[in-house]
This record gives C-alpha cells, structure tokens and sequence, in this order.
C-alpha cells in the first residue's frame, strides 16, 4: 500500500495533523448542527433562517473537504466518521424537536462561536508548523466568523 509521505518534521507534523483532524470534526459536526436545526425551524422567520443554515451547511461541508484533503496530502488518513465527530467536536447539544427561529439563530451563534474558538486555537499552533495549513484554517476562521456576524445580526 503507498504512503503519503509529508514534508514536515514528525513533531510539525503532529502538531498539524491534530489541528487538521479537530477542524475536520469541528467541521462536520457543524454541518450535521446546522441540517438538523435547518430542517425544525419554525417561526416568522422560517424561510430567511431555514435558507441561512443551508449556506452554513454548504461552507462547512465546501472547507471539511478542504480541510480532509490537506490532511490527506501530508499522509494524514482524515476521519469523518460518526463516532469520531460524537466524541471530538466542541459543539454542544443541538435542540432536539421544532426549534423557534430565535432560539435557532442562538444555536447556531454558539455552535459558531465554539467552532471559531478553537479554529482560532488552531491558527495559533499551526504557525509555526506549517504555515500552509494555517492559511487554509485561516480561511476557513474568516468564513465561519462571517457567517457568526450574520447570525448575531439577524437577532438584534
């Protein structure tokens, strides 16, 4: 079987690799967060929030591919599985049953904000490492505080 062999010193390459693999659950998590709220909104607001989550759904599924594939190119396996998001994401739980469209926005400002934090986290500890990961988790920060703003804004 080949292996992808990397071009960062074993230690650079941990350091990656674990900011690599806890964006990726971050990320995931984050899709599925957003789906399940998206599909139990209910409120005035329904159709303006409902929309809102699918574009959530689309930049977290657009950088967890992203995000995978990095890994990948460093000979990094990235998991996506199920149980390895339900015990590596920093999301909280998800409102179970309809979901008023305030309360729906709030949820989707903390599930942002948690990813944000330790995205941010991330940016740090990549610095050093391999400033090509960091840019992609830059990017990925810059996109996720976007759609925080958007959220917040939407609740006065």
């Amino acid at each position: 079987m080949y292996v992808v062999k990397s071009p960062l010193s074993d230690a650079n390459l941990k350091t990656v690799s674990e900011a690599l693999q806890g964006a990726l659950v971050d990320l995931v998590d984050l899709s599925l967060v957003a789906k399940q709220i998206h599909w139990n909104v209910v409120g005035p607001r329904f159709r303006s929030v409902h929309l809102q989550l699918d574009e959530v759904v689309t930049v977290a599924r657009t950088h967890s591919d992203t995000v995978a594939e990095r890994a990948a190119a460093l000979g990094v396996s990235p998991d996506g599985r199920a149980a390895t998001v339900a015990v590596g994401s920093g999301i909280g739980v998800t409102p179970e049953g309809w979901v008023d469209d305030t309360a729906a926005v709030g949820a989707l400002v903390d599930a942002l904000g948690a990813v944000i934090a330790r995205m941010r986290e991330r940016v740090t500890s990549t610095e050093e490492a391999d400033p090509v990961s960091q840019d992609i988790l830059i990017a990925v920060t810059a996109d996720l505080e976007k759609q925080r703003w958007m959220f917040q804004a939407g609740n006065g």
